[in-house]
């Protein structure tokens, strides 16, 4: 029996990164023999098992077969006589296909180290074409990898084009569509992972809605700035789907699953924008403060307003508006609701006022209090 470190944590020691987690391929040995180890089966589809001690995944050398459309529709074999190259051989990328063994030596059969060294993303053989994740995963490696240089090789770009024309990008569920956007999001550079799926025509099969943005340029430009100063990946989808309609926002949330909070953030930046517009206007009124925070419900839900501010600064960094503009217009509406919110009625105000009277007092003295505040 032989163990590897592969994939990821070879990956990513070589490019001086911190490892987050470590896989490991056993080669030449049966689930018995794991289990009589200590080892905890944990796979459903092919055998992990867990280690004894450190918990760590390790799966036995497996092949794949593809024998349906989609990524499901694959076959497993496992056996003592699967080879480690034949194992590397089904990985998406090259730079994902080396292992390491015992002694710290690298195994490469597939060129991964020289295309770290030359910052290509390039697929390791043509069964890259049987599973339509790895169009995702193609996307988010270069969203992850972006400020290192990483480039997809123009071969990959083909076949990912490909594969979306043959339909395959279409077979893919929604589940695993958000899993691996999500994965995107969280990136330093989202931009470009979307970028990929646009450009190999993924874009328009799975995220419909955002390829006919009327402004998709201006879309990248707030996402890249939302990444840059947030790292909620809520605050990033709200910014990216802020200049679709609500309509398109609430299909595309339903259709992937996506988080509530993730939907309510999006849904409140489009139905705001225009209410939004005319508050930070430096001439704006108490009233017309008041009501944006009342709509945007600051006062029962002050973090969800706190990112929401978050999504409008970055949407406007998109439109190229003026930083100094936005930073002042923002710390306006802060001001406004701070003010608000410390408003407390006295006892004898809550024993005065009942139902709507007492929701007519309370706005009163918010609406003074945001006076006094602003001047």
């Amino acid at each position: 029996m032989q163990v590897y470190l592969v994939g990821g944590a070879v990956r990513d020691e070589l490019l001086g990164r911190a490892v987050k987690e470590r896989d490991w391929v056993v080669v030449g040995a049966t689930p018995a023999e794991l289990e009589g180890l200590g080892y905890r089966a944990v796979g459903r589809e092919f055998p992990v098992f867990l280690h004894p001690e450190t918990k760590e995944e390790y799966a036995l050398a497996r092949l794949e077969r593809k024998v349906a459309p989609g990524y499901r529709g694959f076959v497993t074999e496992f056996s003592p006589t699967v080879t480690l190259e034949e194992d590397l051989q089904r990985r998406d990328l090259t730079i994902n296909a080396m292992a390491r063994d015992a002694k710290g030596q690298i195994i490469d059969p597939f060129g991964g180290r020289a295309d770290l060294e030359a910052r290509v993303l390039r697929h390791v053989s043509p069964a890259f074409a049987e599973d339509p994740v790895r169009i995702l995963r193609v996307a988010r490696f270069a969203a992850r990898y972006e400020e290192l240089g990483f480039k997809v090789a123009p071969e990959t770009m083909t076949l990912m084009r490909h594969m979306v024309q043959n339909g395959e990008a279409g077979a893919l569920v929604s589940e695993r569509v958000w899993r691996e956007l999500e994965g995107t999001l969280e990136t330093a550079s989202p931009q470009r992972g979307l970028e990929v799926l646009s450009d190999c025509g993924a874009l328009g099969v799975l995220l419909p809605e955002l390829a006919r943005s009327a402004d998709a340029s201006q879309d990248m430009r707030a996402l890249r700035a939302a990444a840059e100063s947030a790292t909620s990946s809520a605050v990033r989808w709200a910014t990216l789907l802020g200049g679709l309609a609500a309509t398109d926002i609430e299909a595309l949330c339903e259709r992937l699953r996506t988080p509530t909070e993730h939907r309510e953030l999006a849904l409140l930046t489009a139905r705001l924008e225009r209410e939004f517009a005319s508050a930070l206007d430096p001439a704006s009124s108490p009233e017309q403060l008041l009501s944006l925070l009342e709509q945007a419900d600051a006062f029962r839900r002050p973090e969800r307003f706190a990112r929401w501010l978050e999504v409008l600064a970055a949407r406007r960094r998109g439109a190229e508006v003026a930083a100094q503009a936005t930073t002042a217009l923002l710390a306006r509406l802060r001001t406004a609701a701070a003010a608000a919110a410390a408003v407390q009625l006295s006892a004898d105000e809550l024993r005065a006022h009942r139902g709507p009277q007492l929701g007519a007092a309370m706005r009163a003295r918010r609406l003074k209090a945001i006076g006094s505040q602003l001047g």
